[in-house]
């Protein structure tokens, strides 16, 4: 079904993930962690902007994207994160709407993994409805861009050394989307501690005072309005409805060795039927999203997706992923709430994918619009 080259990205992926990532997840999740060497490991696995031809990228395709998100996901959602953060939501805007000098300046660095990147778009009081973001940019009389505001829930940030950021230009009202250096004067990225989802991942948020740039250096030129950042989480959504997936692999396969091995009334709790059927439905709804996953990219890579159809894969996706979560960890009984089996770790990660970068029922909203042709926002 898949490429050569795709199977090839999806199996070295899947070796590193489960001989490097896995060993150390538990331990990452348990004392909120991340390890930043990750995004060195996956430059050096030549993995980082997969879709991207040139600049040190490996120009493959979003088959093999996907495929290297579900290998990914399989081990924890934060790892994959940190892979679409970096891929889709920073290097993708930079090669599509930057200048030649922008994209040779950074998008190596960042196929290396030298260079961390973050996506500054959801705001403390603008989530759902990103075109009413606060954070500003305006001229002053040299010709360099202030930029005010702040950013929330934004994946890496912390440990992040440029940040895409878009704003609101004061003089247009139009969004304008622009290269941050995260050590400029006025920048500061501030950790968000507590969580309970995505605990191996870092996340933060983006505080912007009198931030100057120059438009050479910061300013992407070939885009204006929502089209710039709605084109990157919709390569971002891509990786997700295929990641997903491979975490609800790594649950099915956990409930199927522990309820195999457990035994109760003289017999594997696995020859009870409610087991078979929870396991015949989750192996069900995997294979399904898995081809509309595959399709998708597919049809991506060929230029005809139609951004509706990833909402729609996106939100089924997760939706399904943090359901067979949910029968899994029932399936482990009272071990399932421990995270040396796993299932519970991949069930609070998914309860954030379900939300992130558009939550289940914005994603119906925007899918009941292209069916009706009536907007509910």
């Amino acid at each position: 079904m898949y490429s050569g080259i795709a199977i090839s990205y999806r199996d070295s992926t899947r070796s590193f993930a489960q001989k490097t990532l896995l060993p150390r997840v538990t331990d990452s999740f348990r004392n909120e962690r991340f390890d930043k060497s990750v995004y060195k490991e996956m430059g050096d696995l030549g993995i980082l902007g997969p879709t991207i031809s040139g600049y040190g990228c490996p120009g493959a395709s979003y088959v093999a994207y996907g495929l290297i998100a579900s290998e990914l996901e399989r081990v924890d959602s934060a790892y994959r994160s940190a892979y679409s953060v970096q891929s889709s939501l920073v290097m993708h805007p930079i090669n599509i709407f930057g200048t030649e000098y922008q994209k040779s300046k950074w998008l190596p660095g960042l196929a290396k993994g030298d260079i961390i990147g973050c996506f500054g778009l959801t705001e403390p009081d603008h989530g759902s409805d990103p075109a009413g973001m606060e954070t500003s940019a305006r001229k002053d009389t040299t010709g360099n861009w202030v930029l005010n505001g702040s950013k929330l829930w934004i994946t890496s940030s912390p440990i992040a050394d440029v940040a895409i950021v878009w704003a609101k230009d004061v003089s247009t009202k139009k969004v304008r989307g622009f290269i941050v250096d995260t050590k400029l004067p006025g920048v500061s990225c501030p950790s968000i501690e507590g969580k309970f989802s995505l605990r191996a991942s870092i996340t933060g948020g983006i505080v912007l005072e009198d931030v100057v740039v120059s438009e050479k250096e910061s300013l992407l030129p070939l885009v204006e309005g929502m089209k710039g950042p709605f084109s990157c989480l919709n390569s971002a959504r891509l990786g997700i409805a295929f990641g997903v997936m491979g975490a609800a692999r790594a649950c099915i396969e956990q409930a199927r060795m522990y309820t195999l091995d457990r035994h109760q009334f003289n017999k594997p709790i696995a020859a009870n039927q409610f087991i078979q059927k929870k396991l015949s439905d989750a192996l069900t709804e995997i294979s399904l999203g898995e081809l509309a996953a595959f399709r998708a990219c597919q049809l991506r890579d060929e230029g005809m997706l139609h951004s509706n159809v990833i909402s729609m894969i996106k939100r089924n996706n997760c939706g399904k992923a943090l359901a067979i979560a949910r029968e899994c960890r029932d399936m482990l009984g009272g071990n399932g709430i421990i995270d040396e089996y796993h299932v519970i770790r991949h069930m609070l990660n998914l309860e954030a994918v379900n939300t992130y970068e558009g939550t289940h029922d914005i994603h119906a909203l925007i899918i009941g619009r292209s069916i009706t042709g009536l907007s509910a926002f």
